[in-house]
């Protein structure tokens, strides 16, 4: 039986990730890159799948933490006959990934034992393991390669590496693992007391960068570090989670491979990073965001690899259980070939948002140019939307309104720089999107913007209307709408993306809400000052992050459980905007509108 996803801690290195179990067994790490095939799986299979299992052997209880502003993790284990620290952490090593574990003897004797199990290529490729002059262990597959240094005895059996040992009070027990390129040979020498100094440094050094000082500081630290860590430093994409294929229900199909970027995600990234003071990860983003999609319009995707990439082709792995037999186990995301609307409103956002530098040429122009050229062409046609259906397309209000978004940001920058454009042209559709989505988009007799024109059920992605601008907060069509999703949409308190026309949804229903739509509704609150709302919506959230204060994509009313991809960065984008609103002296400071001059 699988972990709870709320059981996993992250640790990474800013290149690639991996996920460490209360239990002390790393079940999922990828290499090299964030969206490389895993060598651990065990997350969505079994052990015999890839998994590095280091604790003690007899029964034992484990609490865990992270030291204060890093991304190093420590578990205790105690035991009937003492108890030791398990010091977990990747420090930043460009190309080469190293993952180091330290047992430290905290209190009398403790039994342990390791147990790795290397499985390249998502858990189905078994290397060849040597011993090397010096007592390291080599594994050897293809272009992949380990080395595993450790003093401690270990041996082979099964195709497992295992080894038991003891440490007493004051003992440290040292292992350090290295990937790299079987063909690229290097000396492998790490000295792991001064790695972890090292990584201690960056993480600090890079938390005290940090200008939020309000309340719930912790929250947003830790936040803000796991979005550090979800970003691609060689190239600056952040990708949207490090797993694939935690399903939206356990058991259900609904599992995809979130190891990517999405443009859709970039304001709020963008403002995220503005808020707390971080400009580096927030330009770094930009640059992503525009080398990704330079070309032509009609080519930009939803979603890219971590360098740009665009050919991202989706398979499903077959010898995968799935995480609680959730099935299939996906890898590349066919959401990359559809047609969504809101990608442009999102782009056109950004450069909006990021300002104008002193030394920034025409090409910003001319790319609002031919990303509106097209969109004017294409508006009014249906789209897959944000959520990313599969099949049939639809008109969906929230693509309309991020089309709506992409001319009003250009007409706003335009005017204000200066730039030669299309002004009146511009201004008309702007108003005719407008009056699309006023007259198709909005539902009369439930006094309620809906999911698509002509639809009867309302959507939590329609909480964004008054965050862009569309309409201001208090406009009776946006207040009608927040009623409808407070009584259609709220379970437990929590908000879940969207109706289910089948009946008994709500007692069996195909996914858990949806975390960033809930911290959207509480954005609403804050543009609103209805602060009793925004206060027990941000607690019930807050309580809800597991126990190193992560959280995923979705959470289950049902089961109390994180479910869905994780950690997910878009909902530590939102908590992190959520709560810099809700303690910001001067009013909410994320609303969507207003250039910074800062990028």
């Amino acid at each position: 039986m699988s972990s709870r996803i709320s059981d996993y801690a992250l640790i990474g290195s800013c290149e690639t990730a991996a996920l460490v179990g209360r239990d002390g067994s790393i079940d999922w790490m990828c290499v090299p890159r964030f969206d490389s095939p895993a060598c651990f799986a065990a997350l969505l299979g079994s052990p015999d799948n890839g998994r590095w299992l280091l604790a003690p052997e007899a029964a034992h209880k484990s609490t865990r933490r992270y030291r204060p502003n890093t991304l190093i993790l420590e578990t205790h284990f105690s035991t009937a006959t003492g108890s030791v620290l398990v010091t977990d952490f990747m420090p930043m090593q460009s190309g080469d990934q190293i993952l180091v574990r330290m047992v430290r003897g905290l209190r009398g004797r403790v039994s342990m034992r390791t147990e790795l199990i290397i499985r390249f290529d998502y858990g189905l490729t078994i290397p060849w393991v040597t011993k090397q002059p010096g007592g390291s262990l080599l594994a050897v597959s293809g272009a992949n390669e380990f080395v595993l240094s450790s003093p401690t005895p270990l041996h082979g059996e099964g195709f497992r590496t295992m080894g038991s040992f003891e440490v007493k009070a004051g003992a440290t027990a040292l292992f350090a693992l290295r990937y790299r390129n079987s063909f690229r040979h290097k000396t492998f020498r790490i000295n792991a007391q001064s790695l972890l100094k090292k990584t201690e440094n960056f993480w600090r050094k890079w938390a005290s960068r940090c200008t939020y000082e309000g309340p719930k500081k912790d929250a947003v630290m830790r936040s803000l570090i796991t979005l550090k860590a979800l970003t691609y430093t060689p190239t600056g994409g952040i990708i949207a989670a490090p797993t694939t294929s935690l399903p939206e229900i356990p058991g259900g199909a609904r599992n995809w491979d979130y190891r990517y970027c999405w443009p859709r995600d970039a304001t709020f990234t963008l403002l995220g990073f503005l808020h707390a003071g971080y400009h580096a990860e927030a330009r770094n983003w930009k640059s992503w965001l525009l080398r990704s999609t330079a070309g032509r319009a009609l080519e930009i995707k939803v979603l890219y690899g971590v360098a740009g990439e665009r050919l991202i082709n989706e398979q499903a792995i077959s010898w995968l259980s799935g995480y609680q037999n959730s099935k299939p186990v996906r890898v590349g995301n066919a959401a990359s070939e559809q047609f969504q609307l809101d990608v442009f409103g999102e782009l056109m956002d950004v450069l909006h948002h990021a300002g104008r530098s002193p030394n920034e040429s025409v090409s910003k122009s001319d790319l609002r140019i031919e990303v509106l050229q097209y969109l004017q062409e294409v508006w009014r046609q249906p789209d897959h939307g944000i959520w990313e259906v599969r099949g049939k397309t639809f008109q969906f209000t929230h693509s309309k309104v991020m089309a709506w978004v992409a001319f009003d940001r250009a007409i706003l920058d335009a005017e204000k720089y200066g730039l030669k454009a299309p002004l009146e042209q511009w201004k008309a559709t702007r108003e005719e999107i407008h009056k699309s989505v006023c007259r198709f988009g909005f539902n009369k007799r439930l006094d309620s913007f809906v999911k698509s024109y002509g639809s009867n059920e309302v959507d939590g992605n329609l909480l964004i209307l008054p965050l862009v601008g569309f309409l201001p907060a208090t406009d009776p069509r946006i207040m009608g709408t927040v009623r409808l999703i407070e009584r259609r949409l709220l379970r437990h308190g929590f908000v879940t993306r969207w109706e289910s026309s089948k009946r008994g949804a709500k007692k069996n229903p195909s996914e858990g809400t949806f975390l960033p739509c809930s911290f959207w509704l509480a954005d609403y609150y804050a543009l609103t000052a209805q602060r009793n709302k925004l206060d027990r919506l941000l607690g019930k959230l807050l309580k809800i992050r597991n126990d190193v204060g992560l959280l995923s994509e979705e959470y289950d009313t049902k089961s109390g459980q994180l479910i869905g991809n994780f950690p997910q960065a878009l909902s530590h984008v939102a908590l992190v905007n959520t709560i810099i609103n809700r303690y910001n002296k001067n009013g909410p400071a994320h609303q969507r509108s207003g250039a910074t001059d800062l990028l």
